[in-house]
């Protein structure tokens, strides 16, 4: 398998917010690699409150 460190979080599996909140990865669901041969490229829209901070 080709496993590469998630860009989105810097392998951390956690992305953090300009407040400090902090939230698992979207890109790699919390699991701070992503692997390349099974990756799909799904959209999914949130919403956001009116400070654009994702709403679970």
């Amino acid at each position: 398998m080709n496993h590469t460190t998630c860009k989105a979080c810097h392998g951390s599996g956690m992305q953090r917010d300009d407040e400090g909140w902090q939230y698992k990865c979207s890109v790699c669901h919390g699991e701070g690699v992503v692997n390349e041969s099974k990756a799909t490229r799904s959209v999914k829209i949130m919403s956001t409150d009116e400070n654009n901070r994702l709403l679970d």
